[in-house]
C-alpha cells in the first residue's frame, strides 16, 4: 500500500481539514500527472466512508485518469496545480471529512450511466507544507479548500470522480 504521512487535524472553529505532511510530486515548473495518475491508482478498488453521513464512497477506474487529465486540472496553474497534485496523497481522508453534501441531476449523454443517479458535491479542506529555501525546514502551512466530486452510478455505487475548486484560503496560514 502507499507510504503516506496523512492526519485529520480539527482547527479552532471546530472545522476539520487533512494535514498532508509530504510534499511528494515536487516539480517546479509543472507537475509530473501521470506520476499523480500511477500513484492514484492505488486506490482503486478501495472504498472509504463520509463521517458526516455513513455513505460509501468508492474508486473506481476511471478516477485516476479524470483527477489527472480533466479540463478543470489542465486549467491549473502553479500554486493550485501542485496542491491538487499532493492532495492525492489524502484522498482516503479527504473522503473522510467531508461536509454540506449538495446533489444535482446528471445533465450530459455522455455520463448517463455513470452518473444515472445525479452527482454529489461536498466540501474538503486540506493543507500542505511550505518549506523554507534555505534550511529545508517546514514554515507554515497553506490550507486550502476544495469542493469534492462523486458521482452516482447505475449500480447504485457512489464513486469518487474528482477534486474540484481548489482554492487556497486566504486566512492566516497554520505556523508550525
Amino acid at each position: 500500500m502507499l507510504d503516506r504521512n496523512v492526519n485529520i487535524i480539527t482547527d479552532l472553529d471546530g472545522k476539520k481539514f487533512v494535514l498532508i505532511n509530504d510534499i511528494r510530486f515536487k516539480a517546479k515548473r509543472r507537475e509530473d500527472w501521470e506520476n499523480v495518475e500511477t500513484y492514484l491508482k492505488e486506490y482503486v478498488e478501495e472504498f472509504y466512508e463520509i463521517a458526516e453521513t455513513s455513505e460509501k464512497i468508492f474508486i473506481s477506474t476511471d478516477f485516476p485518469d479524470e483527477y489527472a487529465n480533466s479540463e478543470s486540472r489542465i486549467a491549473l496553474k502553479g500554486a493550485v496545480a501542485k496542491a491538487k497534485a499532493n492532495a492525492a496523497q489524502g484522498i482516503p481522508e479527504l473522503i473522510q471529512i467531508a461536509t454540506n453534501r449538495e446533489f444535482s441531476k446528471n445533465i450530459k449523454k455522455k455520463h448517463e450511466k455513470a452518473a444515472k443517479y445525479g452527482w454529489y458535491r461536498y466540501d474538503v479542506r486540506f493543507a500542505l507544507p511550505v518549506y523554507d529555501d534555505k534550511t529545508g525546514q517546514v514554515i507554515r502551512y497553506n490550507i486550502f479548500s476544495a469542493r469534492m466530486l462523486v458521482r452516482h452510478d447505475e449500480d447504485g455505487k457512489k464513486y469518487l470522480y474528482d477534486l474540484l475548486a481548489i482554492k487556497k484560503e486566504t486566512s492566516s496560514p497554520l505556523e508550525s
